[in-house]
């Protein structure tokens, strides 16, 4: 089978069920595992290089404003590989390739290749999106396999936070302007024995202002922003911080949103492991290749009892 991945998060799933031989192109994005930047690259970003979060805002508001797209789908690319499968998605158009776009390129190539549309919006929809996979490509028992594996840690992390004290966290997906994690994410807090301070299980991120986040009284902050590593996250953190921007006090976190926050696939249980971590120190693992304190806040320990 030759399988074009359009979604970061799916062509890692595609390597982790054991079809990454199967992977005959991808997205610029497409960056774990490793192996994947030696596949074709059929779809690019439409927006410049080294804008800030403020001016990437701006740029895609503009952009969808006028109906333009935000990738370039290399239809050529596409007509050379021939793939059976095309997998991408039709949950938000700043993440992808949208799949009336896949549709419109295969017909225009007379491609017959099937296209799989995967459209997580919670944790469960994102470990039933591998069974999915796995299925299209012929390894329904790897995944499933794998799945158990992913469902044995959360439920490790379950059993260690157990009883103690949930903190209320909030989840910045985006700095400038602020916008609350959606989708997954507030699964993820839950899971890690914490309160979601904002956003809501399955519903779309959302701008909030300064004051509303302050009003939610939380007891932690993690800086998660999509497209960005744990570095990038740092340095938008310590601005953030830096300008008053965030409510005063509150231990400021940066996580690496690429590898464990915003790509709905298997690593989204290290970030599960990552906030227990963060909101349950001395009892559940710190994961500090994921997650690094920006500001300390108070001198109260989060999650003590």
């Amino acid at each position: 089978m030759r399988v074009v991945s359009l979604l970061p998060s799916t062509t890692e799933i595609l390597f982790a069920i054991g079809a990454g031989d199967d992977v005959v192109g991808v997205t610029f994005e497409c960056d774990f595992p490793q192996e994947a930047r030696s596949r074709p690259i059929v779809s690019t970003s439409a927006l410049p290089e080294a804008l800030d979060p403020a001016q990437i805002d701006l740029e895609v508001r503009t952009r969808m404003d006028a109906g333009e797209d935000l990738y370039h789908l290399d239809e050529n690319a596409l007509e050379d590989l021939a793939p059976d499968l095309v997998v991408t998605q039709d949950l938000c158009a700043v993440c992808a390739v949208d799949v009336t776009t896949v549709d419109a390129a295969l017909d225009h190539l007379g491609c017959d290749g099937t296209v799989l549309t995967i459209d997580p919006a919670t944790l469960d929809d994102v470990l039933d999106s591998v069974v999915v996979i796995g299925r299209a490509t012929g390894r329904t028992a790897d995944a499933e396999h794998l799945v158990g594996q992913l469902r044995t840690r959360l439920t490790s992390v379950a059993e260690a936070v157990a009883g103690r004290p949930r903190p209320r966290v909030a989840v910045v997906e985006w700095t400038d302007p602020l916008f609350c994690a959606g989708h997954w994410v507030p699964d993820m807090i839950t899971s890690a024995g914490a309160v979601c301070a904002l956003g809501e299980p399955g519903q779309r991120s959302y701008p909030v202002a300064h004051e509303v986040l302050t009003r939610a009284e939380p007891d932690v902050i993690v800086v998660a922003p999509c497209g960005y590593d744990l570095s990038g996250a740092e340095a938008l953190a310590t601005t953030l911080v830096g300008q008053g921007v965030l409510p005063p006090g509150v231990p400021v976190w940066a996580v690496d949103a690429d590898a464990a926050f915003v790509r709905p696939g298997p690593r989204l249980v290290d970030g599960v492991e990552a906030l227990a971590g963060i909101c349950h120190p001395g009892v559940a693992a710190p994961r500090p290749e994921l997650a690094t304190l920006v500001s300390a806040g108070s001198d109260v320990p989060v999650g003590s009892a």
